[in-house]
């Protein structure tokens, strides 16, 4: 198990868990790992965040004293990045950026040459290097240097416009953009298209990234929609590798509908491989009711789309996600990609003729409710080892009858688990998940 590398690499506050200490370590332990020939150049993005550039310049400081080069790509969106990484023939891709956290925060996470996240070994190697258990190599006074001729965001926005070869004109398209990566990009991607558009937080400060914005504040964008009564609206995350959408009714699509839109339009035109779409365990029970009513299969991963991707790679499934908005298309790029996601829901939308609101109504939601429980970190992965609550979890389980189910999530990082239960009654879901909650509080210590 990694102990710095999360499910979606390095993050926490800034200057105290994530420092430019760190950030030039980790650069030269990226160097170490990632480019053992001591030769190739890395791609580093950023997001809108005021310790970007201090953290920026401590890590290609690290990469450079391993001798790599460093193409600086600025402002960007992670999708970006993987897309470029593999463009250019990049021995790796870094972002700096921490997703939907608030402006104190930021992170740095990692693309291979391939354009994918790194795997858990690789991760858990350059650890052994931060940690100081493994001695870097000596680079005889080679040092990188910055490289220039390289326009990344422009060659990313034609790679956008190419997804889409139809005209968006008749469209109104609402954009909340969270003051992230894409704040500039994303408005100027659909009006190239022809699209009627209207963008929110878009003037970005270093401080108001995903402030009361953005994908995990969908009233915004449902609000944007209904005032100017747009066809669709798209709501993104700081690094905008997700996207939340909302219909012309100002209703929540999230990546769960998603992939029920996306499934059946890919099976309908015979491009869904293996009729089989990969979800996560948090992934809504009404999704796998549609897809089994539809002849489509959805297997589970672990939560993070790090791991949905690795389940599509092993099965070469093309389509795959989260609920939170990850949603990817190995068609296209190697990770999730909101603005590229908000074009293949205007694809079908355009395609089947059908307002967002319909295919929206593909699935219906089971409701959901999620409590946390805070017990001794020793019981985190040991829960069911303890009789009164296995007795406990089977008891409910059984209640359900194949209409409802219990998902026990240990946290990565805290001392706690997240005990999510979904079912028909959300009252009673609500009563029961407390209820466990409390037990597992009171006898897991």
């Amino acid at each position: 198990m990694t102990r710095l590398f999360g499910t979606d690499g390095i993050r926490g506050v800034t200057g105290t868990e994530l420092t430019p200490e760190l950030a030039f370590t980790v650069g030269k332990a990226a160097g170490q790992v990632l480019a053992p020939e001591e030769k190739g150049f890395v791609l580093v993005g950023k997001d809108t965040r005021l310790s970007g550039d201090m953290l920026e310049s401590s890590l290609c400081s690290g990469l450079m004293a391993m001798g790599l080069d460093v193409v600086l790509l600025g402002i960007i969106p992670t999708p970006a990045v993987a897309y470029l990484t593999k463009k250019y023939g990049a021995s790796a891709g870094v972002v700096i950026s921490a997703s939907h956290n608030p402006y104190e925060y930021n992170g740095i996470k990692f693309f291979s040459s391939t354009g994918y996240k790194l795997p858990d070994p690789v991760e858990e190697e350059m650890e052994k290097y931060i940690f100081g258990e493994k001695e870097f190599r000596k680079n005889g006074g080679h040092y990188g240097r910055y490289l220039t001729g390289y326009d990344g965001l422009k060659d990313y926005e034609e790679y956008l416009i190419s997804l889409c070869p139809f005209s968006l004109r008749d469209k109104t398209i609402a954009l909340d953009c969270g003051n992230g990566a894409l704040s500039k990009l994303a408005p100027l991607v659909f009006t190239k298209l022809g699209a009627n558009v209207v963008a929110l937080n878009t003037d970005y400060n270093g401080t108001n990234i995903n402030d009361n914005c953005g994908s995990t504040n969908p009233k915004v964008i449902q609000d944007l929609v209904l005032s100017r009564k747009a066809d669709i609206g798209l709501s993104f995350d700081g690094d905008a590798d997700r996207v939340i959408a909302v219909d012309e009714k100002g209703r929540i699509v999230d990546g769960d509908h998603i992939l029920a839109i996306c499934a059946t339009y890919l099976k309908e035109r015979g491009k869904l491989h293996g009729n089989t779409v990969v979800g996560t365990v948090m992934t809504n029970i009404g999704l796998d009711k549609y897809l089994e009513s539809q002849g489509i299969n959805i297997i589970k991963s672990a939560v993070g789309d790090r791991y949905v991707l690795e389940e599509m790679k092993k099965g070469k499934f093309v389509l795959g996600g989260e609920q939170s908005g990850h949603i990817i298309f190995t068609d296209f790029n190697t990770t999730g990609d909101g603005i590229a996601t908000g074009l293949h829901l205007l694809e079908v939308m355009t395609a089947m003729k059908k307002p967002l609101s319909l295919l929206n109504d593909l699935m219906i939601s089971y409701p959901q409710v999620l409590v946390n429980a805070k017990i001794n970190s020793k019981w985190k992965q040991r829960y069911m080892e303890h009789l009164e609550i296995k007795e406990a979890i089977d008891l409910l389980n059984d209640t359900f009858h194949g209409e409802g189910r219990i998902v026990i999530r240990p946290s990565g990082t805290e001392p706690l688990v997240r005990v999510m239960i979904e079912g028909n009654d959300e009252e009673f879901l609500l009563q029961e998940a407390t209820k466990l909650a409390q037990l597992m509080e009171e006898k897991l210590q």
